[in-house]
């Protein structure tokens, strides 16, 4: 069952109901009620969804490892490690990118092209993984719905353990120096997070300008092969137009040459018919005159 409803959530989302129908229809044949319920109960996925449901069943061995980084990263955003932070970052948006396209190249092998849109739900979908425990587990049943939203900060995989209560003890007054000492490295320690992220967003900001005008320049070469296309294709309409109307013009004097020829050609005819009536009249009459004269 559980194989069955793998296939169904890699099947193309232009065929995934006829699919679900198909193994429905061979679960109850079987006698398999209960697992024909579930395939009818199966919801199909939007093509993004499906897109990355497909990179995961594709690629296992690289979406595990994809799934070891976001739990890294998850790691190092819960312990505030600015240096393996940095690293994981950018170890994560070259692993996004990277994924994404493959996705994308997957998803046309599969006959489905992606769109601009859904490749970004799909990237977005990407690092959801990346920053969310609940999204990996989604994401790595293989069965995704819905593209995922990724969360504004990373999210620990393990909650806090609160602690149990107990006996309260009286806590120990810190000293002024220890106070001012552990304060003074409480703000270092939040300047450096807030430094982290900071050169993380900017980064990340810079990566997406240089991808943006990228895609521009691609977008704008492309207007303008689609337009020097419709231009010489406008051309070679003109010319097609010009050639039909010289040849309806042509067609129209064939056809009145048809006819004259046709009027000539009956004119003749009883010009003919007369002529052997006359000469039928004739040689009766010289018939008649020699009969005569003997």
């Amino acid at each position: 069952m559980e194989t069955v409803l793998d296939d169904l959530y890699t099947t193309p989302p232009s065929d995934f109901v006829a699919r679900r129908e198909t193994l429905a229809l061979a679960a109850r044949t079987a006698g398999r009620a209960d697992d024909a319920r579930r395939i009818r109960a199966a919801r199909r996925p939007t093509l993004a969804a499906w897109a990355a449901n497909l990179l995961l069943r594709s690629q296992p061995e690289e979406s595990r490892q994809f799934l070891e980084l976001g739990r890294a990263l998850r790691e190092a955003y819960h312990a505030l490690d600015a240096e393996s932070l940095k690293d994981l970052s950018t170890q994560r948006r070259h692993v996004v990118s990277a994924l994404s396209r493959q996705t994308a190249q997957l998803a046309r092998d599969a006959g489905q092209r992606l769109s601009q849109p859904v490749q970004q739900d799909v990237e977005e979908t990407l690092r959801a993984v990346l920053a969310d425990p609940d999204a990996a587990d989604q994401w790595a049943s293989g069965r995704l719905v819905n593209a995922l939203t990724p969360p504004s900060e990373f999210r620990p995989d393990i909650a806090p353990v609160a602690k149990k209560p107990g006996k309260r003890s009286r806590p120990a007054s810190p000293s002024p120096a220890r106070s001012s000492k552990d304060e003074l490295a409480e703000r270092r320690r939040a300047r450096q997070e807030q430094l982290a992220r900071a050169r993380e967003a900017a980064e990340a900001a810079e990566e997406r300008l240089r991808e943006e005008r990228a895609r521009q320049t691609d977008v704008d070469a492309e207007l303008q092969r689609a337009r020097k296309r419709t231009e010489q294709a406008r051309r070679r309409m003109s010319a097609i137009e010009e050639q039909m109307q010289q040849a309806r013009e042509k067609y129209r004097q064939a056809e009145n040459a048809q006819q004259e020829a046709e009027e000539h050609s009956r004119s003749a005819a009883d010009a003919l018919a007369q002529a052997e009536r006359a000469a039928h009249e004739s040689a009766q009459q010289v018939r008649r005159m020699a009969r005569g004269g003997t």
